[in-house]
């Protein structure tokens, strides 16, 4: 999971692309970088790190131009090292720029490809692969001037040649912006614009809708599943369907915990669908929980905040906020290492003893992962005096590898994975543990967008829409895993502020 925005401006683009990502934070706090490009070059600033962190205005002041790409990067294939944050840029043809939300899952094969075609890849990154691939279809057309046709046609050979989960906004010096998602629609992206007072209209491509909005863009559409969309250096747009078969089948996991609950995701509101699972989460505890007494339900901050609060209104039992969260710490889920997930849980959340001592108390959460820290949640509320500590997840039990794009990849990880129910509730120390059913899970959200041919949720039924992934991409995985490539093998804190000269 990441985040990923693009702009052209009708004039410096560098301070909206910067907030832009500081409301995408939440989808990766390891690694943060901008690209622009200005009389004909790049201009470059990536480095490990926060938003706020990375950019300084020393920084700010060389990215310059009316048009650029940003990204924050969370690990999953490849390391956590600065060199591997994002965008990254190939120098032929024309000048490439890449900034890529998702994963690849024949990531091996396409590296083996582009080998025999001569092009070098340096980093373990799938992303750098993409951008690759794009760059040697755009090769195909020796013309100084590329049209909009030529570029749908690269993304039709991308398509037929890429599985796996890709949102992508790229750079061509001297042309413009170009934006794609894989046929499958499984990570999100979104088109927005707003009119200048001249009258130019200025475009702006991004993950979440929040990513528009908060910025002053108005949101105009999803990118459909296969679909590209071309803007030129002077704001004209171009939107194609560069692949022969596709379904919109968007990650469910955006809706339950990655994505803000203010954004609007292939016509489903976040916040709505959370609502939806609080109802459908507390109809089940009304089935199964006839004889359960509950004094007060508690949400884990904060994605489950809205969850449980329908969930309060639906039970007709108090809400009450029973930690204080520090805001200063990165989301636990997509820390890169076990680690520092273990150690920042108490850094993170402080329980109100107030609302826990002699008290049984239903705590809700988005969902249980790796099991770790609903532990010691549950150890924090039973050392604050709780009588009772029963535990909700608004996500149904998670039992398989993720391999699109969230750091999920051995189940073996997984709390889930081949554990009962009851077996999962010891594991967590809770008295009783209930789960989201994945049916009701669906529904809920499909409400809101009937159109939505069915939703990618392989770590909840193990069924994988793409083609490349079987037992042997779960070895590959594995081996991955074991070498812990995660951890940082390029001890310089940042690619730093340099320029990238290309002649246009």
């Amino acid at each position: 999971m990441c985040g990923i925005v693009g702009i052209v401006g009708a004039g410096p683009v560098n301070q909206r692309i910067y907030d832009a990502l500081t409301v995408l934070q939440h989808r990766g706090q390891d690694a943060a970088g901008i690209i622009t490009i200005e009389g004909g070059n790049f201009k470059q600033r990536k480095a490990n790190g926060l938003v706020k962190d990375v950019f300084e205005t020393k920084h700010m002041r060389l990215l310059q131009g009316n048009i650029g790409i940003g990204h924050v990067r969370y690990p999953t294939a490849g390391c956590s090292s600065a060199a591997e944050a994002q965008p990254f840029y190939v120098n032929s043809p024309w000048g490439l720029a890449l900034a890529h939300n998702g994963n690849l899952t024949n990531a091996v094969q396409l590296k083996e490809m582009l080998k025999s075609s001569r092009r070098h890849i340096n980093t373990n990154s799938d992303s750098e692969i993409l951008l690759n691939i794009l760059a040697s279809e755009l090769d195909n057309f020796n013309s100084l001037t590329l049209t909009p046709e030529n570029i749908f046609l690269a993304i039709t050979e991308l398509h037929k040649k890429v599985d796996g989960a890709y949102a992508v906004n790229a750079l061509i010096i001297g042309h413009g912006m170009l934006a794609f998602r894989d046929p499958n629609g499984i990570r999100p992206l979104t088109l927005g614009s707003r009119i200048m007072e001249n009258n130019q209209t200025e475009y702006i491509i991004a993950s979440e809708s929040v990513g528009l909005d908060t910025i002053g863009f108005t949101f105009l559409r999803d990118v459909a599943p296969g679909e590209a969309v071309y803007i030129t250096e002077n704001h004209q747009l171009y939107a194609q369907q560069c692949a022969a078969k596709t379904t919109l089948s968007p990650c469910i996991f955006e809706y339950v915990y990655l994505a803000r609950p203010d954004s609007t995701i292939d016509g489903v509101s976040v916040y709505e669908a959370r609502l939806e699972m609080g109802r459908t989460l507390a109809a089940k505890i009304k089935r199964e929980w006839i004889d359960i007494e509950i004094d007060s339900i508690i949400p884990i901050p904060e994605t489950s905040n809205d969850i449980a609060l329908q969930m309060s209104i639906d039970l007709k039992i108090p809400y009450r906020q029973g930690f204080v969260k520090n805001r200063y710490i990165a989301r636990t889920f997509i820390m890169p290492g076990q680690k520092e997930r273990k150690k920042s849980v108490r850094q993170k959340l402080n329980p109100i003893p107030a609302e826990f001592k002699n008290k049984s108390v239903l705590l809700i959460d988005d969902s249980i992962v790796r099991g770790t820290t609903s532990e010691q949640i549950v150890s924090l509320v039973r050392d604050s005096g709780a009588r009772k500590v029963y535990f909700a997840s608004a996500a149904p039990q998670i039992c398989h590898p993720n391999v699109y794009g969230i750091d999920m990849p051995i189940a073996s990880e997984l709390v889930g994975y081949n554990r009962t129910v009851e077996e999962i509730n010891d594991f967590i120390g809770s008295d009783k543990l209930i789960f989201q059913d994945l049916h009701d899970l669906k529904f809920g959200i499909k409400k809101q967008n009937p159109n939505i041919d069915e939703f990618e949720c392989s770590i909840f039924d193990g069924i994988y829409i793409t083609q490349s992934v079987d037992s042997k991409y779960f070895v590959h995985l594995a081996s991955i895993r074991s070498k812990d490539v995660k951890s940082t093998e390029v001890h310089n804190d940042e690619i730093g502020s340099l320029e990238i000269y290309n002649e246009p």
